[in-house]
């Protein structure tokens, strides 16, 4: 199979176009962050927001976009909570 293209345009001169690299951290050292709640947590009640703030907590400490359950489970374990 053999792919054409219709424009003049060469390969070369279109992979020779500036990539913008995402990955640079600001000044601060420090990227933006995920997070699972947004940057606002008005409409949580307060333990609702205790649990979100310590979800985010756990996943700027151990890197991670997502948790598993097992991770969740841990948090909320770190919390106080238990089941009966």
């Amino acid at each position: 199979m053999s792919l054409t293209h219709s424009d003049s345009t060469s390969l070369n001169s279109v992979t020779s176009l500036p990539f913008p690299d995402r990955r640079q951290r600001s000044e601060t050292g420090k990227g933006e962050e995920r997070r699972q709640f947004g940057n606002s947590y008005f409409h949580l009640s307060s333990a609702g927001k205790e649990l979100a703030e310590a979800i985010d907590n756990y996943k700027i400490q151990h890197r991670r976009r997502y948790v598993t359950p097992d991770e969740l489970l841990s948090v909320i374990t770190s919390l106080g909570y238990s089941r009966h």
